[in-house]
């Protein structure tokens, strides 16, 4: 049944068509899944991080990425899905997660690269889910973008301290302008699948959604010298069913997102 809050039409699984649920899903998955491995990239930095401080930061992002994640998925029970097969039973070529992630960072100002270009473009997915048309995506991504805030401003000065260090600068950038093309077809997708969900209020246009990443993201990464509205999305090998390029995320990080080696210890 649509209802209204505050004067805004809302709708859940039940309103929408087999082609809505399949799209659906797909953004569901291509949100949690980037927030489960994004947690996974933070964590590799929790004891090889520049200070006890920065270590503890890490962990705290990662927290709120896993924590995240299992919101976005516990939201396919409504599309008639086990979140916990979900979560712990698919095979590295079934994640939807941005292709940044697919492989650990190699240096701090990669980590950082990573922080600024695809948690930002994750809270400007976010931003829009939760501005949408679907009553659980508006009651659940608020809270979650209040606690994106502190990754943001962590992530910017980070960026703006690095880029102001020749050599750090150097390696800022390379892994950046590494980052950007895949993350931004991740983030807007160009295909029918995400056509379905603009045309049924669920998100904002491709258009839109790099539009706001450029206002939210640019400003930083120009600090650098990178002008990222010069930047094309690289949309090679574009997977339309999992929303994402070719290639998957490695088998390590998958292991670890999966609970692998602690699955008899699972308490649901």
């Amino acid at each position: 049944m649509t209802r209204t809050t505050e004067g805004t039409a809302t709708v859940t699984a039940a309103d929408l068509s087999i082609d809505q649920k399949s799209a659906l899903r797909r953004l569901i998955l291509g949100l949690a899944d980037t927030k489960r491995l994004l947690g996974i990239r933070y964590s590799d930095w929790l004891l090889g991080a520049p200070s006890i401080e920065t270590g503890i930061a890490a962990s705290s992002m990662c927290q709120d990425e896993w924590g995240h994640a299992r919101l976005l998925y516990a939201m396919l029970k409504e599309l008639g899905e086990d979140p916990t097969r979900v979560e712990h039973g698919r095979a590295p070529t079934e994640y939807g997660s941005a292709d940044a992630l697919d492989t650990e960072c190699a240096d701090w100002p990669a980590v950082v690269a990573m922080n600024v270009i695809v948690d930002g473009a994750l809270s400007v997915a976010l931003g829009a889910f939760g501005e949408g048309c679907y009553e659980m995506a508006q009651s659940r991504v608020p809270k979650m973008l209040a606690e994106e805030e502190f990754h943001r401003d962590f992530g910017h000065a980070w960026f703006r301290r690095l880029a102001a260090v020749p050599e750090a600068k150097e390696l800022l950038v390379s892994a950046a302008m590494r980052t950007l093309p895949r993350t931004l077809a991740w983030l807007a997708p160009d295909d029918g699948s995400h056509a379905t969900l603009v045309d049924a209020g669920i998100t904002v246009s491709g258009s839109e959604l790099t539009a706001r990443f450029n206002d939210e993201v640019g400003q930083v990464l120009a600090v650098a010298g990178i002008d990222v509205a010069t930047i094309e999305a690289d949309r090679e090998g574009w997977s339309s069913d999992r929303g994402r390029g070719p290639g998957a995320p490695d088998d390590d990080a998958i292991t670890r997102a999966r609970g692998d080696l602690n699955r008899e210890l699972f308490v649901e």
